[in-house]
Parts: structure tokens; C-alpha cells; sequence
């Protein structure tokens, strides 16, 4: 990631990350590649058929290829929260179920943290770590493999 995506006076701008730990390369399993492939492919083929200059420049973008007001995303996420069974939460709330479920999968916390731009790894734990049901039961059955084999 080289740059991000923020309101500048409620204008959506490309700029530079905040910091050099926001310069980052984040790896994808093949599944989730396949489907961002796919919806890139889609996006280009309706541009065409719209007569418009298809764009690689964005892999989520207005059909014109503009970026989308992220405050425009965020309200269309909770719209669709509100209507489903889901528990509420916020969008920015799946990047700390993310990080959540991988430190519950016993992912090094320094793998975690990186992908998120984080500079200490402290900071991931004390902001991104919460308790998930079940997780001391299985510190104590992973604990107990250990010591009895």
C-alpha cells in the first residue's frame, strides 16, 4: 500500500500514507485474490460498455473510475448492518475483528501488527486484541498440550 484514501473538507483525495510504516505490502491468500481479480475484470468490462476509459488505477471506484467518499462507504455499511441480523458495528470495526481473530488463531503478534502499519507491536495488542469468547479455554488447552504432550 503506497498511498490511502482521505476527506480533505469532505473532498475524497489521494495522498501519501501518514508514516513509512504505512508503506506496506500486505499478502493475500489465492481465494481472495481470484475475487478481487474478478471484480476488477467486471469493473473494467462495464466501463467499456459505458463507454468509458477503463482505469486500473483503483480497485473500488465510482463506474467513471473516481474514488468513492469513504464517509459514502462507511454510511452504506451500516445501512446494510442495520438491516441485517448482524450485531452493529462499524466498518473500521472489521479491521479489529481482523486482528482479533488472527491473534485467537495464535498468529505472532508481530505478523499481525505489520500488515495493520503498526510501528510497535505493543500497540497492536493494547488497541487490537479483544476477548473472544472461548479464548482463555483454549490457552488452557494449548497450555496443557504442551506441558502433557
Amino acid at each position: 500500500m503506497s498511498r490511502s484514501l482521505v476527506n480533505v473538507a469532505y473532498q475524497p483525495q489521494l495522498s501519501d500514507v501518514k508514516t513509512n510504516n504505512g508503506r506496506r505490502t500486505i499478502d493475500l491468500e489465492p481465494e481472495t485474490v481470484a475475487v478481487l481479480r474478478a471484480w476488477k475484470k467486471r469493473q473494467i468490462e462495464e466501463r467499456m460498455l459505458a463507454n468509458l476509459r477503463p482505469t486500473a488505477e483503483l480497485i473500488f471506484a465510482h463506474p467513471d473510475g473516481s474514488v468513492i467518499n469513504p464517509d459514502y462507504l462507511s454510511q452504506v455499511f451500516d445501512r446494510h448492518v442495520a438491516k441485517s441480523a448482524l450485531p452493529s458495528i462499524r466498518l473500521h470495526d472489521l479491521r479489529h475483528t481482523h486482528a482479533s481473530i488472527l491473534l485467537k488463531e495464535w498468529v505472532p503478534l508481530k505478523v499481525v501488527s505489520e500488515p495493520l502499519g503498526h510501528a510497535n507491536p505493543a500497540f497492536t495488542l493494547s488497541v487490537y486484541q479483544h476477548p473472544l469468547p472461548g479464548l482463555q479455554a483454549d490457552a488452557a488447552k494449548a497450555f496443557a498440550a504442551a506441558v502433557f504432550g
